[in-house]
């Protein structure tokens, strides 16, 4: 059976995964790339005849099929069709559309091996993120997948790392308080920028915001509830990147060296010595692939500070949506195949950084 990966959307997330897909697809096994977009627009002509051009398949509904073919983008396959001759399908469309094309069209697609959604889709899987509950993964099972948001894959990758040694520390963490400083939007996009900054509100009364919640769930996957989570949010009036700061409280003391050695041993968490999100973000765009760093995160290390060896505090920066798109690439190549897949995601380790 032909192996297809089908991505929905052509967003932020969804137009460098359908890149990293088409570029990588023989070394990740893949033996097509579609993708759909619902409307036809000029503006938007260039990247689909780009992606086109990489060897991608555009799909569309009935309707919008004229549209795209009058702009010179012909589709090949119908929404439906795509979805149903798909191996893998990743849900790359806003909040809430995720779940809504799971009841409309992803329930019924029988033969789909699997099924992934990304960012604020609560409900839609089993949450996942690379490297953090990999083993809670069962094949032949986990047909429904959700990754989760790039704030939170940082949030879980610090609490792995700092507070629980990298997973040798399972029951070290007592409590941790995060507040994510979300940059207003995307370069690629023109509105939602915020011209001041801008907080937000708890929504959750245990957990604060989606942030702490999903990592809680996500921690729950492989047998740990740390239910003394909680997370704040701010808007700043940045394109950037995201920034957060943690403030982490463990049972057993520790040290600086000890922290360091923890982050120099993940591969998945880059150092560096800039202090400013445009000059990671500038690294990115200079040596990311698509401009993304697919580390969970990057740690400015001299700003971390430690109080009586048991209250770890300090920044970090979230790697645009680079860590949400590695674990996309992930899940799908695992539900490609489970056995292969740690060795075929090695082809991505040049974007995996040591130091930024």
């Amino acid at each position: 059976m032909s192996r297809v990966v089908h991505v929905v959307g052509t967003g932020t997330i969804g137009e460098p995964l359908i890149g990293l897909l088409c570029h990588f697809k023989d070394q990740l096994g893949i033996d097509e790339v579609t993708f759909n977009k619902r409307t036809p627009r000029l503006i938007d002509r260039s990247k689909v005849k780009n992606m086109l051009d990489r060897g991608a398949s555009l799909s569309t509904s009935q309707e919008a099929m004229s549209g795209f073919e009058k702009l010179g983008m012909r589709p090949s396959y119908d929404t439906r069709t795509a979805i149903e001759r798909s191996s893998v399908v990743i849900d790359c469309t806003p909040s809430g559309a995720g779940l809504a094309n799971k009841e409309e069209y992803y329930k019924a697609a029988n033969s789909v091996m699997g099924f992934v959604a990304q960012g604020s889709e609560f409900g839609f899987g089993k949450m996942y993120a690379r490297g953090i509950n990999d083993e809670a993964l069962v094949a032949g099972e986990d047909r429904f997948l959700h990754v989760v948001s790039c704030n939170t894959h940082n949030l879980a990758a610090i609490i792995k790392t700092m507070a629980l040694g990298n997973g040798t520390l399972p029951n070290n963490l007592i409590s941790a308080d995060f507040v994510c400083m979300r940059r207003a939007n995307d370069v690629s996009q023109d509105s939602g920028y915020a011209p001041s900054p801008q907080v937000g509100r708890h929504k959750d009364e245990r957990f604060g915001t989606h942030h702490a919640r999903d990592a809680y769930h996500l921690f729950r996957t492989v047998g740990r509830e740390y239910t003394r989570l909680f997370s704040s949010a701010v808007k700043l009036n940045s394109q950037y990147m995201h920034t957060l700061r943690f403030k982490l409280h463990v049972e057993e003391p520790t040290t600086m060296e000890e922290l360091l050695t923890r982050v120099k041993e993940n591969d998945r968490l880059a150092r560096t010595y800039k202090k400013s999100a445009n000059q990671v973000f500038s690294f990115g765009r200079d040596h990311g692939f698509f401009g993304r760093i697919l580390n969970q995160t990057v740690i400015p290390h001299e700003t971390l500070s430690i109080v009586d060896g048991t209250e770890i505090t300090g920044f970090c920066f979230t790697p645009q949506d680079g860590n949400s798109l590695l674990s996309s690439v992930a899940i799908s190549t695992w539900l490609l195949d489970p056995d292969t897949y740690e060795e075929k995601l090695q082809v991505l380790k040049p974007w995996f950084f040591e130091e930024v």
